[in-house]
């Protein structure tokens, strides 16, 4: 070949790169991740997909994942030159997602009744098929034979996070009992995909279960766990705060809407049937610090929610939106403005950004038509300087006007937190005796380990009790209801140890109350932390903590089920269970007389509600991050749980 020849290929072919910026690309890719991730990266045997993820990550985020791998789910990490890496990365950004799941179809199919019906099947197996009907409704069908279907749904719901608007996780079905507990095994299993440490609880509503992550809600066939419906969109990056995790606990069910926040602080009306959105309204701008975790509860017309941000400085409030538009009815701010009753009680620059977010689910009461919600610590959490005063409505349980959001009444459990213990555990109403009587109750188990009983009606405190061994910070509570505090608790430069730790005497994940053994079932924490205290400065995309917190190294922690009698508070029997005390589970009573929790160890379990004895388990070998509820699908009793990133339906297997 003579020479000029040969330089004028190699000019061409050099000219041929240079307009296809992805030909050099394809190599590194080729190299480094066809192998396991497919030609396409639509997955292959050592690898998921990877082209359906690329529009959710940021260069940035594409370029660590290649370098560092992710060592706990089997990617290896890879040497990429600088010059190689925008080149793959431009060939990743091409990848074309194939089309996955079920092709929907029309059908027009013969029940067993002798009615038809008819639309677009979303989705079906062997035994199970999901119809979206020409009704606009979801349909679950089951085979009898070739030609007919039975058609199914739920006869027992479970509509909001904790089952009912009171709080309280007990459930009156009777088809899971003391003797056929140990037959109770998993009916079927649903994977969340890319998902993790799920916290939110199942809620079920005409056989469709509904399940979320961040930003992420499924619509599942409540007796098969098949996907009916996904909606997702992108987590919004600079995010701060826990929903930056990807924390979300789950959505609210009302007519023919689904509810659920995202972790932007937006608050979103889905479509029961299509998971489409009808209405979307910002709570609050997450630049500002603000997002948003926990499920909302639907009131009447009104869907009420608050925020998350308190460790980052927000300032924190409790809102109603109309469900039929999302326009919102009322806000009331957990911290108040100067002059406004409560001001007084802040001293110092700190008011600006007290925190006292109210991010987690509260509780209804038809009867009075009052809202009990639950507020978070004041900020900076550890660092108390420029907020002298008890810092209200920090720390408190608030009851709500429902119809205009006006405060009744309150209670603070920890007055000038520096420890940061929400008070934003569950509050449970009860109509049961106080002392022979009738009375209308609401009970706490609170993070700062005391035990709470009011009047409702009133907010007069009846009852405040220790509920755990060690608690360094207080001696008790005196007649005024204010906790008597122990000097030299504070958090310092050196650091304090004090019990409970900041994960608290126990947290956010559910407990549950038996009227028939009149106890209180509760997943507790023997632990403790020690408190170092720093200056702090809040900026927005930071956290506002003013200090930094660790367990306490000298003291084993410990981990116990806890039956606590109403009445008094005493501890009537305790369940110890092996671990670190770095679970989240909750409880869920029956009234066939047993308690299920997430175990320390991982399994899910059964208790006797009367005696504490361990009756049943089945090990998922997860951290539970999530509460267990009850529905009732086709004439029969199930359980169901997140674990980790999986659903788990569990019921009698005969």
């Amino acid at each position: 070949m003579p020479v000029i020849r040969f330089l004028s290929i190699v000019i061409f072919a050099g000219a041929a790169l240079a307009q296809d910026p992805l030909a050099a690309g394809r190599t590194v890719f080729e190299n480094r991740c066809s192998g396991c991730h497919g030609s396409d990266g639509n997955g292959g045997e050592l690898g998921p997909p990877i082209a359906i993820r690329m529009p959710n990550l940021s260069d940035e985020q594409i370029s660590n994942t290649v370098r560092n791998g992710l060592p706990t789910r089997g990617m290896p990490a890879n040497t990429v030159a600088a010059v190689e890496m925008p080149q793959l990365i431009a060939v990743l950004r091409a990848l074309i997602p194939r089309e996955t799941g079920f092709r929907p179809y029309a059908l027009k199919a013969a029940l067993t009744n002798g009615k038809t019906v008819e639309g677009m099947v979303v989705n079906e197996a062997l035994e199970d098929l999901q119809m979206r009907g020409s009704d606009g409704k979801i349909h679950l069908l089951r085979r009898v034979d070739a030609k007919q279907y039975r058609e199914v749904t739920s006869e027992v719901n479970w509509p909001f996070y904790n089952g009912g608007l009171t709080g309280n996780r007990f459930t009156t079905m009777t088809q899971i009992t003391k003797a056929n507990v140990r037959k109770v095994a998993p009916k079927w299993v649903f994977t969340m995909p890319n998902a993790f440490g799920l916290q939110g609880t199942p809620v079920v509503v005409d056989g469709v279960m509904f399940v979320t992550n961040a930003n992420e809600c499924f619509a599942l066939d409540a007796g098969s766990g098949r996907a009916i419906w996904h909606f997702q969109r992108p987590k919004t990056r600079e995010l701060v705060g826990n929903a930056a995790g990807g924390n979300n606990r789950g959505v609210a069910v009302a007519g023919d809407k689904v509810f659920m926040v995202t972790d932007n602080a937006h608050l979103l009306a889905l479509s029961r049937s299509t998971g489409e959105i009808i209405w979307e309204i910002e709570m609050a701008d997450w630049h500002q610090n603000y997002n948003a975790t926990s499920a909302p509860l639907v009131i009447g017309d009104t869907v009420v929610t608050g925020t998350a941000g308190g460790e980052e400085g927000v300032r924190g409030f409790i809102s109603a939106y109309a469900v039929a538009t999302g326009k919102r009815v009322w806000r009331t701010w957990t911290i108040p403005n100067a002059g406004e009753p409560g001001s007084e009680t802040w001293k110092g620059n700190g008011i600006a950004h007290g925190g006292a977010a109210a991010w987690f689910t509260g509780s209804y009461d038809a009867d009075t038509d009052t809202i009990f919600w639950q507020v978070g610590n004041p900020g900076p959490d550890y660092n108390g300087k420029e907020r002298g005063g008890d810092n209200l409505y920090s720390d408190s349980i608030l009851a709500l006007d429902a119809k205009t959001g006006k405060l009744k009444w309150h209670y603070q459990t920890t007055p000038h937190d520096l420890w940061d213990w929400d008070t934003t555990e569950t509050v449970m109403l009860l109509n049961t005796n106080w002392q022979g009587q009738p009375r209308k109750l609401l009970a706490q188990a609170n993070r700062n380990g005391f035990f709470y009983v009011f009047d409702r009606v009133t907010g007069k405190l009846l009852l405040s009790k220790k509920f755990i061994n060690e608690m360094t910070w207080a001696t008790g509570v005196d007649a005024n209801g204010r906790p008597q505090f122990v000097a030299g608790q504070e958090p310092s430069t050196k650091g304090t140890r004090v019990c409970p730790s900041q994960d608290g005497a126990t947290n956010w994940y559910s407990p549950s109350f038996n009227p028939a053994t009149g106890m209180y079932y509760i997943q507790t924490n023997e632990k403790c932390s020690v408190y170092s205290l720093r200056p702090v400065e809040w900026k927005a995309g930071q956290p506002f903590l003013g200090g930094a917190e660790k367990t306490d190294a000298e003291t084993k922690p410990h981990r116990i089920l806890r039956a606590l009698d109403l009445q008094t508070g005493a501890v009537k029997w305790e369940l110890p269970q092996k671990g670190e005390a770095n679970s989240w589970g909750g409880t869920l009573a029956t009234s066939t007389g047993l308690v299920f929790f997430g175990d320390e160890s991982g399994a899910f379990a059964a208790a006797d509600a009367v005696t504490g004895k361990l009756l049943w388990s089945f090990q998922t070998s997860q951290n539970w991050k999530a509460s267990p509820m009850a529905y009732q699908f086709d004439g029969k009793e199930y359980l169901a749980v997140a674990a980790s990133g999986n659903v788990i339906a569990f019921g009698v297997v005969e």
